[in-house]
């Protein structure tokens, strides 16, 4: 059952990732919740599937003309510097705390996007 349940949140963050938008908000809770999985055990599942879905995508967007590389490195550079000190910043943290602020993280992203909703109607 595991197995599949493995291969399942593969598909859905790998479609969520490919239309870029996260897979991994979907594929942690997803671990967590349904496999009991460890927050950092997921987080860093999700950055090693990541990698490979974010490679495939930007080849694929890249060819259909979706990607501008103007003003891209000033992106890459903030990226890399944060992700590095986040890395550090995970080793830190409780599990406890990184689940709370995954799931403020969550929440913010929702109330946006109901927002956005609310404005488009009115």
């Amino acid at each position: 059952m595991n197995i599949f349940l493995y291969v399942l949140f593969g598909i859905i963050g790998g479609i969520f990732g490919g239309l870029g938008m996260g897979g991994g908000t979907l594929l942690i809770p997803l671990l967590t919740i349904f496999l009991n999985l460890d927050q950092k055990m997921c987080q860093g599942i999700n950055l090693i599937s990541f990698l490979v879905m974010a490679l495939i995508s930007i080849l694929i967007h890249y060819k259909h003309g979706y990607i501008k590389l103007n003003g891209i490195s000033y992106i890459i550079i903030s990226g890399i510097l944060f992700s590095i000190l986040g890395a550090f910043l995970v080793n830190y943290l409780s599990t406890f705390v990184l689940r709370i602020i995954f799931g403020v993280f969550l929440i913010f992203l929702a109330v946006i996007e109901f927002l956005k909703i609310l404005s488009k109607k009115n």
